[in-house]
């Protein structure tokens, strides 16, 4: 890690200017990244053989609902994790509106041209296997899309930078676990790939905001803070997201206790948020608040997760009372 410029720690920094101090902390990570990320290549994760033409100009067989043969729950967040995926566009711009020159421009197009690939290689699988209505799945990616995306909060550059680091290693436990639900070896192995691209993603922004906290530790604890307590995933405004969210936590491919212990405490240790010394009063009351979230996060974990229980020993018992 390059060495950190900590003098004047106390001047008061935008947050954009804090992005431009972190340039040499982008350039050592960019390197870093280009240097342990694999090459791999998503036509090679694709079952091609299992694929025909559907009805349309090439005149093949109609989709049909007996050909679904993953899980729902499986092929559920499949289609939200792709739909999430295909807002690549707006998460670019999000992002790339920062700064277009120097490391910072050049990790932003290598990020994206690292994520499309997410995207293309989801869509090929659930098309060539026909585990999903291709036509339902354009449709719902045209609505998805037209909606465009904003930054939760309007988020300035810190803030998108933390972000994303949360964001990221949800997306990595997301995309394995679904991989894991679905039965299917393939779709397994091609989600395990995606989710090591996911977990350097967030490496990458986790580390930018571990530097920021030595430049300016007031300002990355209530970014942090912020960050924690309203954190929302990318593709909480695809169409009833609520309800998918539901059932794919009901899965336990992704819940509250997951993202407690498995997303924001691991990065919150790793920040050594409640370790550090030298913040002012605005940094510490920040710390408080997130302490005091942490803690109400923990009840509410517990709580769904016996409800969980609950509905799950309920829908067992409609099952045996149906057969």
């Amino acid at each position: 890690m390059p060495p950190i410029d900590r003098s004047d720690r106390t001047a008061a920094r935008t947050e954009h200017a804090l992005l431009a101090e972190l340039q040499p902390v982008v350039e050592h990570n960019l390197h870093r990244h280009l240097d342990v990320a694999r090459e791999w290549f998503p036509h090679e994760y694709i079952p091609w053989s299992a694929g025909r033409e559907f009805d349309g100009p090439l005149g093949g067989r109609p989709w049909t609902a007996d050909e679904a043969t993953l899980p729902e729950v499986a092929r559920l967040s499949l289609v939200v994790n792709l739909l999430t995926e295909d807002n690549l566009p707006g998460y670019h711009f999000a992002v790339a509106e920062f700064g277009k020159d120097g490391p910072w421009g050049t990790w932003v197009d290598r990020w994206t041209a690292e994520e499309a690939r997410h995207g293309a290689a989801l869509r090929d699988y659930l098309l060539v296997t026909r585990a999903v209505d291709p036509r339902a799945l354009e449709r719902a990616r045209m609505a998805h899309m037209s909606a465009g995306y904003t930054r939760p909060d309007g988020y300035s550059a810190l803030h998108a930078i933390a972000y994303a680091a949360f964001q990221e290693l949800a997306t990595r436990i997301s995309h394995r676990n679904t991989g894991q639900a679905s039965g299917d070896p393939v779709c397994d192995a091609l989600l395990a790939r995606i989710a090591a691209d996911e977990n350097l993603h967030m490496v990458f922004y986790r580390n930018l905001v571990e530097a920021a906290f030595e430049l300016a530790p007031d300002t990355a604890m209530g970014v942090v803070r912020d960050v924690v307590v309203g954190f929302e995933m990318p593709g909480s405004t695809i169409k009833d997201f609520g309800r998918k969210s539901a059932e794919i936590a009901l899965a336990g491919i992704y819940d509250l206790r997951l993202h407690r212990d498995h997303v924001v405490l691991p990065i919150l240790r790793k920040l050594r948020v409640f370790e550090r010394s030298g913040l002012g009063p605005a940094g510490e009351a920040a710390r408080e608040e997130l302490d005091a979230f942490l803690t109400r996060l923990e009840t509410k974990a517990t709580s769904f997760t016996t409800r969980r229980e609950g509905i799950r020993a309920a829908r067992a018992k409609r099952a045996t009372t149906a057969v």
